[in-house]
């Protein structure tokens, strides 16, 4: 295991590595493994096999290499040595952000493409899995844009903030490493951070008076110095307004004035020396910058009217006269400082002075304000908005308040009360929420196509249409599924058919989306449970081994099934012939003699049989539920080590389980050779033919009498055959000569297997023999020099004139019992 490496991911469990090792005396080993003192044990070895099992999950980012102690011992001596197992990085670290959380001032003024704020995310994994690049969630819905690789967010170009519109803007951002594996399965990790940022006012909006028309009133009772009615303007730049200062432009001849800083309007005469029963007041709201200027303002009227004693209380009045009921109709969740331009309320106390002075207050949920709160004779009442999110059509569908109104410095303290009753209308405020934000869900690999799968839940508090919801799927693993697109069922396509063993994961996403667009997504895994639905296999059901005794041999079966334990496959003899000879490991398959046995004598002694060829009945069973099982029949030749050296016996040692290999290889050599001998013969044969002429000898001839020859024919024009030749014979008693008898010659067949001695010659050739040395060994006779001698062909004709007759009548006879081939 030295310098082993081993991925952070990998299942607990795992069989990782298998230690391997002898002892030099053929002793049975075992393996150990340890850690040092107050370590962590990461992994167990099996003693006997070797095999080194993960136990502990691996997490590189906390420990990135696992010191081990190895042993292996054969009872008596033990070697141990330390090694190192370095542990592999997997894409299991989503990216962190840093400094959360975001908060961002921005002026409104801010230039478009200006950057405005960096976000930082860091991803502990290596490589392309550590690196992180920045996205939007939804960039088209927004002002903002973002760098990918700086993360730096930035105005859009061609947008601009507005403070009065939208005084804070929340981004999502989503930070995504490169990608890599992960428990075999490529995947990509993201990370998600919100960014507020708050748009910071600044100085573009003139002040405006809230609360108008102003009205005040001025009793006959009323003294110098008495306030008449508050006027009171706000800047339109709120986010930091700037103060607010407040004069009577017109001549007031001497009778009112207000206060610059709180707008209160007073009385500077006594209400005898008022010439006008109505007096019209211009009232301006001015504007200080920081240099103590007036940058901006407003102009609004008050009216003033000189009144008599309290003997009125406020009374509410709507367009129709007085009114004590007021009704609004209005969407859920107004921007905050919105006015309810819907409400037309308006209060009078037709007293004058004091008596016409009273306070205004709302009572009901704090989510609204009354201006102005104190009224002096005559108001139209304002309600401002503040409290937004209160306002939910999804918690109430309507509003009740109290409006109360009552005097303040009278005796009688007169009041009055009107009802609003504001009805909410829906938008579509809410984005469908799932139940859950992924769902898992496993089906049988049998399952027929349309079944089941699992039901996915979002809801839409909206109502109506808004609150429908749709349901779809996407993704690469979403082609066997559909869902259902209002029950959000999710079922197998009708043709899909699931198969373990090809694909046992899937996951893909469901969007939940409403009628106008918004969604949510939930994402889905679904895993094919795998059946046992394959049974063990054997290469061949019957196998032949060769084993030497000492070392194992190994069979093999494999399972088709995708997981454990029905893929998991145990070995075990069924039967064996001897008995008590072999042992076979559960695991792994290796067959080998049980360990007392270390020569063929003492198998010979146990078996009394010298036969070391035994059959064995070997059966593979997997340990899926109901188990499927398999046999085979295992031939093994048992034998001792050879002795041989050499590349043969190399060769034969490596083929003893395969003789079909050594056979080949004998089967090669003897090809080879016969080629080699053939094209040897033929070439000899060839020369031969092209400087001899073959006659026969006549003391052949005359040696051997006519009724002690047996013929064999063969058909004419055969394969081989010349068509010159219209009988052959072969004459048994000379070795199977073929004699010619068309034109005396010797017609060798093709190719000729050897050459026979040679017949010593006529004597009265023997000094043209000498001379010419053409005469060569043939298979029915001598070579001959071509002299032309009439008697030799007289004689020669006379004997094939007599043979041709008799061979006639027995070519009729044996012409058609004859099947060989004419060479």
């Amino acid at each position: 295991m030295a310098l082993f490496s081993l991925s952070e991911d990998t299942p607990v469990g795992t069989q990782v590595y298998i230690l391997n090792g002898t002892d030099p005396e053929g002793d049975p080993v075992r393996f150990g493994l340890t850690f040092e003192k107050g370590a962590k044990e990461y992994f167990k070895v099996d003693p006997k096999s070797g095999g080194v099992i993960l136990i502990e999950e691996l997490d590189r980012e906390t420990q990135d290499e696992v010191e081990v102690l190895v042993s292996i011992t054969d009872g008596r001596n033990k070697v141990v040595e330390k090694v190192r197992v370095f542990i592999t990085d997997a894409n299991d670290e989503h990216p962190q952000f840093q400094n959360l959380p975001f908060n961002v001032d921005v002026p409104e003024d801010t230039a478009s493409g200006s950057s405005i704020f960096r976000v930082q995310a860091v991803d502990r994994d290596t490589g392309s899995a550590g690196s992180v690049t920045y996205f939007l969630q939804e960039p088209s819905m927004t002002k903002f844009s973002i760098d990918g690789h700086s993360g730096i967010i930035r105005v859009k170009s061609g947008e601009s903030l507005d403070y009065e519109k939208t005084r804070t803007h929340f981004i999502t951002v989503v930070a995504k490493d490169g990608g890599g594996k992960y428990k075999g399965r490529y995947q990509v990790m993201t990370s998600t951070a919100t960014v507020t940022i708050n748009v910071n006012d600044t100085q573009d909006t003139p002040p405006y008076f809230v609360g108008t028309p102003y009205f005040g009133f001025v009793y006959e009772v009323s003294e110098p110095g008495s306030e008449i009615l508050n006027v009171y303007a706000k800047d339109g730049d709120q986010g930091n307004p700037n103060p607010i200062y407040y004069s009577l432009l017109d001549e007031t001849e001497g009778v009112f004035t207000i206060n610059s800083t709180s707008g209160c309007i007073s009385l500077l005469s006594y209400p005898v020396q008022l010439r006008k029963e109505l007096y019209e007041l211009k009232v301006k709201a001015s504007e200080w910058n920081a240099d103590n200027k007036t940058s901006d303002y407003a102009i609004t009227t008050v009216i003033v009217r000189v009144v008599d004693l309290n003997n009125h209380p406020p009374t509410f009045y709507g367009d129709n006269g007085p009114q004590s009921r007021f009704e609004l109709t209005m969407y859920e969740h107004p921007p905050e400082g919105e006015i309810l331009r819907g409400l037309k309320i308006t209060v009078n106390d037709s007293d004058q002075g004091a008596n016409a002075k009273f306070n205004l207050r709302l009572v009901g949920p704090r989510v609204l304000r009354v201006v102005p709160q104190t009224v002096l004779n005559e108001a139209q009442v304002t309600i401002i908005v503040e409290n937004s999110a209160a306002i939910d059509y999804e918690k109430q569908h309507f509003l009740t308040f109290k409006l109360l109104a009552v005097e303040i410095d009278t005796p009688e303290r007169f009041s009055s009360t009107a009802d609003i009753i504001i009805h909410l209308l829906d938008t579509n405020d809410n984005t469908p929420k799932f139940s859950s934000d992924y769902y898992i869900a496993r089906i049988p690999e049998n399952s027929p196509g349309g079944s089941n799968v699992v039901s996915i839940t979002a809801s839409d508090p909206d109502s109506g249409l808004w609150g429908e919801v749709k349901y779809s799927i996407y993704g690469s693993g979403a082609d066997l599924f559909l869902i259902h697109p209002t029950s959000g069922i999710i079922y197998t396509q009708p043709w899909a058919t699931l198969d373990a063993e090809v694909k046992s994961k899937y996951n893909f996403y469901v969007k939940a989306e409403d009628t106008e667009g918004k969604y949510s997504l939930a994402e889905v895994f679904v895993t094919v449970l795998d059946l046992n639905d394959h049974p063990p296999e054997f290469n061949t059901n019957f196998l032949e081994k060769t084993m030497i005794i000492g070392a194992p041999v190994k069979i093999e079966a494999v399972d088709d099934d995708a997981e454990q334990p029905n893929n998991v496959i145990e070995y075990s003899i069924m039967k064996a012939d001897p008995d008590n000879i072999f042992d076979i490991n559960v695991d792994t398959g290796e067959i080998k003699v049980k360990p007392y046995i270390k020569s063929l004598e003492i198998v010979h002694n146990i078996t009394k049989k010298r036969d070391c060829k035994w059959s064995l009945v070997v059966q593979a069973r997997d340990r899926g539920s109901p188990s499927f099982s398999t046999t085979a029949v295992v031939k093994i030749d048992l034998t001792e080590e050879t002795q041989l050296k050499g590349p043969m016996a190399k060769f034969l040692m490596q083929s003893r389980d395969n003789p079909l290999k050594a056979l080949g290889m004998v089967a090669g050599i003897i090809s080879v050779m016969v080629v080699v001998t053939v094209v040897i013969s033929t070439a000899m044969f060839m020369r031969n033919i092209k400087s001899n002429r073959i006659v026969p000898a006549r003391r052949v001839i005359r040696r051997r009498p006519r009724d002690q020859r047996t013929w064999n024919f063969k058909l004419p024009f055969g394969r081989y055959g010349n068509p010159s030749d219209k009988f052959r014979m072969e004459d048994p008693e000379n070795n199977g000569e073929n004699i010619n008898l068309n034109n005396n010659t010797c017609a060798p067949p093709p190719p000729p297997p050897s050459a026979p001695t040679l017949p010593p010659p006529p004597p009265c050739h023997h000094h043209r023999l000498r001379e010419t040395k053409q005469t060569v060994p043939t298979i029915s006779g001598s070579m001959l020099s071509m002299t032309p001698e009439r008697s030799r062909r007289d004689r020669d004709g006379a004997v094939s004139s007599a043979l041709v007759s008799e061979l006639k009548m027995r070519l009729e006879q044996k012409i058609l019992e004859s099947n060989r081939g004419y060479y």
